[in-house]
């Protein structure tokens, strides 16, 4: 049975990808269980950082389950699966909480666009990137060509995606897109979750998602939920709910 685990050791969750048999390769049904933790996980004060790995000593996640999406005709493919994932990827890269990937083994396809959602990641040295879409012909859908290219240089992505070359974890280092490389990712991972045990969880909210503001991610959400997270912390507000409730004119003073 395939599936996403959620596994938590203190302030940290840890997200684990269970398709062993197919390369953690994601179904329909993961895609979901994924997106219901993330909400659980967001909403959840006492977490304040989650891990995403994949299950084995092979692969991170070698993409979206053929067997799944190529039975669905042009226009299933394109209304439902690939927006579905977008909205689930969407939902990991914008969590509040710091996301730490694992790269346990090859991330391939679509498992490549999910380590991209995260904010760090962690490499084994036997593992490769890669976006072989093209070999099945079609392209990368769910934010190979997009967010992507804002985390590694265009002729990179060409490379993968036109060529088919693959990118060992020493040259994904060198390009910045993996924090480190090491023989136990997990192990890595936490590690990392662990310099976040002095780190003011809201600063580091406000400060990912003036990061996101920066470069483009969901820019229009980022902006408002920073003007919301201000006037929600000020005297006007509590002054506004009240009038509101005791039916009455707010007498607001700007503070």
């Amino acid at each position: 049975m395939s599936g996403v685990s959620c596994t938590t050791t203190g302030t940290t969750a840890v997200l684990t990808l269970e398709n062993g048999a197919k390369l953690n390769a994601l179904t329909t049904g993961m895609l979901e269980a994924l997106a219901s933790h993330l909400d659980a996980l967001d909403r959840n004060p006492e977490i304040r950082v989650v891990i995403l790995t994949g299950e084995g000593p092979k692969a991170f996640c070698c993409g979206a389950d053929i067997a799944e999406w190529g039975a669905l005709g042009p226009a299933e493919f394109a209304r439902y699966w690939v927006r579905d994932g977008h909205r689930v990827f969407d939902r990991l890269a914008r969590l509040s909480k710091p996301v730490i990937g694992a790269l346990n083994g090859h991330a391939f396809g679509g498992g490549l666009e999910l380590a991209a959602c995260c904010d760090i990641r962690v490499m084994t040295p036997r593992a490769t990137l890669a976006l072989p879409e093209a070999k099945v012909g079609i392209v990368p859908g769910w934010s190979g060509t997009q967010r992507l290219t804002r985390l590694l240089p265009e002729p990179v992505v060409k490379e993968m995606v036109l060529f088919g070359r693959r990118i060992p974890a020493a040259r994904a280092e060198a390009l910045g897109f993996v924090a480190a490389i090491a023989e136990d990712t997990l192990t890595a991972a936490h590690e990392i979750a662990a310099d976040l045990g002095d780190v003011s969880p809201r600063a580091n909210e406000l400060a990912k998602a003036m990061i996101h503001g920066a470069v483009g991610e969901d820019r229009a959400a980022a902006i408002e939920a920073l003007g919301s997270a201000a006037a929600g912390a000020s005297a006007d507000r509590d002054e506004g709910v009240a009038a509101f409730l005791e039916k009455r004119s707010a007498q607001f003073d700007g503070l």
